[in-house]
């Protein structure tokens, strides 16, 4: 993360295509030493969660041939690990062993401290005893608490469904220089069923293993898929990725006592179906967790720019009220999308927030969206007559829309705090946002707005005009601007394209930039911007923007 001014970046060279290796993993420098053996590196190297002095190093070993994913086979391998601040690793600045077993699924994760802020790494695994390396990744930890930076960049993705098309957004990703870090916002996989969620034309690739995912196993080998794809890896092995998950690395629209697509008489308990998709996700996933009941919500510090509160709204949620009868259950207080302590966590985390912005990594949409909004104080004997909510009728309860009370506990707690910069990245919807968070959705824009919410397209996932069949801006057009006539407080829109966004953080103003791919299913497809959005410090709004400067392809 650069300081005051951007400092040099350190070049990309070539990114290897090497067909046992599943194609792309970016080589730092120089060519994947000979002694590597690309079989036993198959699924590429990771880091993430990164802080001043630390940061998660990942890799997954394949010892033998029968050792893949989810096979529970295979013997204990030995690696030697290094993190260097050269790519050559003269001078290591830490360095150790693990064991990969297959206990863990032959992953291996550390935590590699006593590392230097703001510095560029790079860091390999070696296998003791045949010798056999990984490809050198390359990582960077943030800033001290008490550095200045003059900007952050990242990219922000959600949202890739593997038989839906191919990651080139990842790839368009990989090749910029100007990035400090990778923030995933969930669905990082899918888990259905081969043809069960993809195109009309059928899967564009197929999902392995073909079934639904249920078991441990099934897990493991879904997360295998997804790191053998090029793209992925290469990204991967370029940035430290800062990620969470929402509903699909479980299963869809999950809840704390279960999911929409999970059936106990025919899938079994969903606590074991839950236990089996998180301890995947931990062990394939360069995330930072601890204690016996390990929490994915976790924050980290960029100096005193910036503070990026990851959230967990898959763990402790109510289960979601039906557009139907009973939707007025919506407005009972005591029904949660965080939890309890996770909303305690949240609250003290932004309100005593010494940084000038706070994002909140935020798996799904947080403004309203309603139809239409309704003042709670003059409409009461009406939604009471009518059966809906008192704030009006929500398009999606998954969504914060479906617990108000949450919602509302957050914001009072914004307004009562004053003089925040709180900016929700958000994912999960597939489509392209950037809203005010408005005080009072009905009343707006006179109410005024407390936060902003930028939110990213799917990576591949189907969105309006897939699900609808149509040609691109005809019939989401029309959408659009009923969403915008309904919702003052949606300042952008766009439901149709997929892509990725770069977010840019300065003292005086958080942007995005809205990328969007031209073919999700064509690997080699090119990009476009789609839109430009910023919110400048103290505002609480966001408004159009020139492009980044410069755009790095």
């Amino acid at each position: 993360m650069p300081t005051t001014s951007p400092g040099p970046r350190v070049s990309r060279r070539v990114v290897l295509r090497s067909g046992a290796l599943a194609a792309g993993v970016a080589a730092l420098g120089s060519t994947v030493p000979a002694s590597a053996a690309p079989n036993t590196f198959a699924h590429g190297v990771a880091s993430g969660d990164p802080l001043p002095d630390r940061v998660v190093l990942w890799t997954r070993v394949t010892p033998a041939p029968e050792a893949t994913p989810g096979s529970g086979l295979g013997p204990d391998t030995t690696v030697r690990w290094e993190i260097a601040p050269d790519e050559e690793f003269r001078a290591a600045a830490a360095s150790g062993t693990a064991t990969a077993t297959a206990a863990s699924d032959h992953t291996v994760k550390i935590d590699a401290a006593g590392l230097e802020p703001d510095t560029t790494y790079f860091y390999r695994f070696t296998v003791v005893g045949s010798g056999a390396v990984s490809p050198t990744g390359r990582t960077r930890t943030a800033p001290a608490d008490d550095a200045r930076p003059g900007r952050l960049r990242f990219g922000v993705v959600s949202c890739a469904n593997w038989e839906d098309g191919f990651f080139a957004s990842y790839r368009h990703l990989a090749a910029r220089t100007d990035l400090d870090a990778i923030v995933h916002l969930g669905d990082y996989l899918y888990e259905y069923g081969t043809g069960e969620y993809a195109p009309r034309s059928g899967p564009v690739r197929r999902h392995a293993p073909a079934h639904e995912i249920l078991t441990l196993a099934d897990y493991r080998v879904r997360h295998g898929e997804y790191k053998t794809d090029p793209d992925l890896q290469a990204l991967h092995a370029l940035l430290p990725w800062i990620v969470t998950w929402d509903d699909h690395e479980s299963a869809n629209d999950s809840w704390s006592g279960g999911a929409e697509n999970h059936q106990p008489a025919a899938e079994g308990a969903w606590a074991e179906r839950i236990a089996a998709a998180r301890r995947a996700y931990l062990e394939w996933m360069p995330v930072r967790v601890s204690g016996t009941e390990p929490r994915l919500y976790r924050r980290l510090r960029f100096g005193d720019l910036a503070e990026l509160s990851m959230l967990d709204l898959r763990s402790y949620r109510s289960e979601q009220v039906g557009l139907g009868p009973g939707l007025r259950e919506i407005d009972d207080p005591a029904r949660t999308i965080t939890g309890a302590e996770q909303m305690s966590w949240l609250t003290a985390g932004i309100t005593s927030s010494p940084t000038r912005w706070q994002l909140v990594g935020n798996p799904v949409m947080f403004s309203p969206l309603l139809i239409p909004p309704l003042d709670a104080r003059t409409t009461a004997a009406l939604t009471e007559l009518a059966g809906v909510p008192a704030a009006g009728v929500p398009v999606n309860t998954d969504q914060w829309d479906g617990y108000p009370a949450d919602r509302q506990r957050l914001l009072d707690a914004i307004v009562a705090t004053g003089g925040l910069n709180v900016v929700f990245l958000t994912g999960d919807i597939h489509t392209s946002w950037a809203c005010d968070v408005p005080v009072d959705a009905a009343a707006y824009p006179t109410a005024g707005s407390v936060a902003t919410e930028l939110v990213l397209p799917s990576v591949t996932s189907q969105n309006i005009d897939d699900i609808l069949g149509t040609a691109p801006r005809t019939a989401s057009v029309g959408i659009e601007s009923a969403v915008r006539d309904l919702n003052r407080h949606v300042r952008y829109v766009e439901l149709d394209s997929h892509g990725y966004g770069v977010l840019e953080v300065t003292p005086d103003a958080v942007q995005m930039d809205w990328m969007y791919v031209l073919d999700r299913a064509d690997p080699a497809t090119g990009a476009r911007l789609g839109a430009s959005m910023r919110v400048p410090a103290g505002s609480a709004r966001v408004e159009p923007a020139a492009p980044l400067d410069p755009v790095v392809r």
